[in-house]
C-alpha cells in the first residue's frame, strides 16, 4: 500500500507545484522518486520528528500542502504537541502520513506497534483520520486528502496487503464503502484488517448468516447515517480494527448509536486488548487471543 501511496503522491505533485513532503530520514525505498523529481520541494529534518512537523506547519503556512511522513507512531506520538499546537490549532493544510498502522512491525516490538493513535488522533480538533483497507482504498484516499483544505492523518498499510476491492472506488471523506450486502448483522471494519473481517464473513455465510461487510476508511467524520442505518436494518454490529478497544473506531462508530433510537441492538467491538503485545518472533502473533466487549 505504501508504494501505492507514493505513486499517487508523485503524480499529484507532478500536477501541482504546491505540494512539498518533509520527513524525519525515513522512508528509502520509496521515497526516492519524489525526492529526484522535486528537491526544492523534498525537505529530511533528520531524525527529529517534532522539528519535521513545525517545519511542514510553516510550509503549510505560506499557502502550500505539507506532507510528513514516517512509520508507525513516530510521527503522531513522538511529535504530539507539534501535531496539536502547531498543525491542528493552526488548522494547516498538513497531511500526516504513517506507514505500518496497528501491528504491522510486528516483531520489531511495542515502540513500532501503533495502536492507541486512532484514539488519539480523533480526539483532536480540525483533523480528519483515514484508514484506507487496501490499494483502491489508498489511492483514492490519498487523492481525496489532497483534495481537503486542513489537517488530514493518513493510516496507511505497510506491504503486502491483500486486496478487497476487485477494482477502483468511489471515494468520499465521511463515508463508508459497501462491500458486500447482508441483513443478519453488519460488520463494519477500517484498516487492513478488513481482510480478515471479509474471510470472517465469507465462512458465516456458508454457515447460513448473511452479514453486511462495510469498510469505515473515514473514522473521523464518522458515516453516522450508515452505522445507524445498519443497526436499524441489521439488528446487530460487529466493528473489526487492528487497534485497542479504548477510543478507537468502535468506540467512534458506537456514539452514533448511543443518542439514536437503536441504541438497544446488540454491539460488539473486536480488536487487540489495551495491553502492550510482545513481538511475535517471542510469543507467536502479536494478535494473541482475541479479545472484545458487548453491550445490549
Amino acid at each position: 500500500m505504501r508504494k501505492a501511496f507514493n505513486q499517487e503522491l508523485l503524480q499529484i505533485a507532478r500536477d501541482n507545484p504546491r505540494v512539498y513532503m518533509i520527513l524525519a530520514d525515513i522512508g528509502y525505498g520509496e521515497i526516492e522518486d519524489f525526492a529526484n523529481a522535486f528537491p526544492e520541494r523534498f525537505i529530511n529534518c533528520g531524525v527529529a520528528e517534532q522539528n519535521m512537523t513545525g517545519v511542514a506547519c510553516g510550509v503549510a503556512m505560506e499557502g502550500n500542502i505539507a506532507i510528513t511522513y514516517s512509520i508507525a507512531n513516530f510521527p503522531t506520538l513522538r511529535c504530539l504537541e507539534q501535531v496539536r499546537n502547531d498543525v491542528c490549532y493552526h488548522n494547516a493544510n498538513v497531511k500526516i502520513i504513517i506507514i505500518g498502522g496497528g501491528m504491522a512491525y510486528g516483531e520489531l516490538g511495542i515502540s513500532h506497534h501503533s495502536t492507541e493513535d486512532i484514539a488519539i488522533m480523533r480526539a483532536l480538533p480540525n483533523i480528519v483520520v483515514l484508514a484506507p483497507c487496501d490499494i483502491p482504498e489508498a489511492r483514492a484516499a490519498t487523492r481525496a486528502m489532497m483534495a481537503h483544505n486542513g489537517p488530514v492523518y493518513f493510516r496507511c498499510g505497510y506491504k503486502g496487503e491483500q486486496d478487497i476491492h476487485s477494482g477502483p472506488v468511489a471515494f468520499r471523506i465521511g463515508k463508508a464503502i459497501t462491500v458486500k450486502p447482508g441483513t443478519d448483522a453488519t460488520v463494519f471494519f477500517t484498516g487492513t484488517v478488513g481482510i480478515n473481517a471479509k474471510h470472517a464473513v465469507e465462512q458465516l455465510e456458508k454457515e447460513g448468516v448473511r452479514c453486511r461487510l462495510v469498510s469505515m476508511p473515514t473514522i473521523k467524520p464518522i458515516d453516522r447515517e450508515a452505522i445507524i442505518g445498519a443497526a436499524r436494518e441489521t439488528g446487530a454490529i460487529v466493528t473489526v480494527e487492528e487497534h485497542n478497544l479504548c477510543g478507537g473506531f468502535g468506540a467512534a462508530a458506537a456514539f452514533p448509536c448511543a443518542g439514536a433510537t437503536c441504541a438497544h441492538q446488540g454491539w460488539h467491538g473486536a480488536g487487540p486488548p489495551m495491553a502492550f503485545r510482545q513481538s511475535d518472533r517471542q510469543h507467536g502473533s502479536p494478535y494473541g487471543t482475541p479479545h472484545g466487549h458487548e453491550s445490549r
